[in-house]
């Protein structure tokens, strides 16, 4: 569990310091942007190069390129052997990754109108909202294969436990997308056209993509490795990768089309709708990118080599160490957004351009969502028990279930509770996912729950219980400082904070929820690196 701890610390560490960056963009964003028309038109653009990212290069590609990687690498007689086989394989997908990258964008730049109609035919009834979309997708839609190749190169990092460089990157998105806003809102000036401020914004995103391929260049370029420029070849090793990756493109693929799913019924709903879901998603990430995806990359190089090596005990220990530290996280991290989002949508994105009434639908999303948070993150940890065994068509049939049920629900809720149905409908199919993803591992002899592990598990409800409680309490104490002053708004929502965290902890050690062993690493861990992550 050690080199667990360390990994999801370091991963977790700096995408904690990466969400608060995005949060203060997004809080920017509220205050010059609104909920309008130039806003739901930038996130439709943000949408897509991003959601292609997760499709291709955080999704099948990783998940297939990186136990085959760490195999290649780790599978020789003597290091010097797999190091050559390794510098091989990244070199030959590199060379083949790149043309298909290029010739996709150049495809998907050419057609976007029909993209955008496809997704948001109703942005035709107000008049330049269709075409401010279709030219911001346009000018985001580079990140895309920018970002493709940045993913590669993190994989390559990942495969030899250098988590950080892949995990500082969407800092530097943030960072220039905070300079967009600002660079568009000084542009705007007295105009009020908040075109200019989208225009900027999209710019920015094209631009992020070529600062964090060069800082992971560079990263790279530390760690010894060298990538070497190269006509395309389809060897053996690169066919392997493609047949994995067609499944797991699929897999990865039904689950993004959930999400242009979401999209396509958000942009028919009234104006705003998309841009109030996309923040509230926001708060729904900050957990789930640093918990989940932390998890997720960690393991994945870990099972691998136990699975390869032929120690199930010990890939089912990991798994069963990963699973106890999401629910520890994420579990009290559900319960205190239910009950406060009313506190931190008002404190953090009511001002400006952006209303109490868009605060109050907001909060309502986001209790919509987080009900979904503890199996979106929990699907993160059980997904490498497939991948690390090179099985990608798994989670393709589970995610094709939860997409069909997430578009039956939608058919209705959409019309009866309009954006929170919407959210809600997301949740219940992601947890179907995670029941279909656990019932499969389990039946396979993967993985399974342990009597610890759901007594580890009841444990942390009584703690999620007593927290619960406590807040629900004091909410409305504290109701008339959550959209006050600046000084209002920051102590009571620390207030909110210190008294969860303190009641959630407190109660976890008198029940015993919490894993002396976990502490006592997490302990020394802190011990030997101060407050910071490690950077290596």
């Amino acid at each position: 569990m050690t080199s667990l701890v360390k990994s999801v610390g370091t991963i977790g560490g700096l995408t904690l310091v990466s969400r608060i960056f995005g949060f203060v963009r997004d809080m920017l964003l509220a205050r010059v942007l609104g909920a309008g028309l130039a806003a739901d038109a930038f996130q439709l653009a943000f949408t897509l190069p991003n959601t292609f990212r997760r499709l291709f290069a955080e999704g099948a590609f990783s998940v297939a390129f990186v136990p085959m990687y760490s195999r290649a690498l780790h599978g020789a007689e003597d290091e010097k052997r797999g190091e050559d086989a390794a510098a091989r394989f990244a070199d030959d997908v590199l060379a083949v990754f790149l043309w298909v990258l290029l010739g996709f964008s150049a495809v998907m730049m050419i057609v976007m109108p029909g993209i955008v109609w496809l997704l948001a035919r109703d942005f035709q009834d107000v008049p330049g909202k269709f075409d401010l979309a279709v030219f911001l997708s346009r000018v985001t839609f580079p990140y895309l294969g920018l970002i493709s190749l940045v993913a590669m190169l993190s994989g390559l990092l990942n495969a030899r436990s250098r988590f950080a460089p892949g995990a500082f990157a969407p800092v530097l998105l943030n960072i220039l997308l905070i300079s967009g806003i600002i660079a568009g809102w000084w542009l705007r000036g007295d105009s009020h056209d908040d075109r200019i401020v989208a225009i900027a914004l999209a710019v920015s995103v094209s631009l992020a993509g070529v600062a964090q391929l060069a800082y992971l260049l560079w990263a790279v370029r530390r760690a010894g490795l060298r990538l070497h420029w190269r006509l395309p070849r389809f060897t053996p090793e690169v066919r392997k990768l493609g047949m994995l990756i067609l499944p797991a493109t699929f897999g990865a693929g039904i689950y993004q089309v959930s999400q242009f799913v979401d999209t396509f019924f958000a942009t028919s709903l009234p104006q705003g709708s998309l841009t109030l879901l996309k923040l509230a998603d926001r708060l729904n990430q900050m957990p789930l990118g640093i918990v989940g995806i932390a998890l997720g990359t960690a393991i994945l190089p870990m099972l691998s080599r136990h699975i390869h090596s032929g120690d199930a005990a010990e890939a089912q220990r990991l798994q069963g160490n990963a699973f106890e530290m999401a629910t520890l996280l994420t579990l009290p991290a559900a319960a205190a957004l239910a009950i406060c989002a009313p506190a931190f949508t008002a404190a953090f994105f009511v001002g400006g351009k952006f209303t109490a009434a868009d605060g109050a639908i907001m909060a309502q999303i986001v209790v919509a969502l987080v009900a979904g948070l503890p199996a979106y993150v929990i699907v993160k940890i059980l997904n490498p028990g497939f991948f690390a065994r090179e099985d990608t068509r798994t989670p393709v049939w589970t995610a094709l279930a939860s997409l069909i049920i997430n578009i039956a629900i939608n058919l209705y809720v959409v019309e009866h509770y309009g954006i929170v149905g919407l959210a809600g409908a997301t949740a219940a199919s992601a947890s179907i996912n995670c029941l279909l993803l656990y019932a499969i591992l389990h039946r396979r002899g993967w993985f399974h729950f342990t009597a610890r592990l759901a007594g580890r598990i009841a444990r942390q409800l009584v703690a999620v219980a007593a927290m619960a409680a406590l807040l629900w309490w004091m909410m409305p104490l504290l109701a008339d400082h959550y959209a006050g002053s600046a000084f209002e708004r920051a102590w009571s929502l620390a207030a909110l904070v210190a008294a969860g965290g303190t009641a959630f902890f407190a109660a976890a050690f008198l029940v015993g929820a919490l894993d002396k062993d976990l502490l006592a690493m997490l302990t020394r861990r802190r011990a030997r690196n101060g407050a910071a992550p490690s950077q290596e």
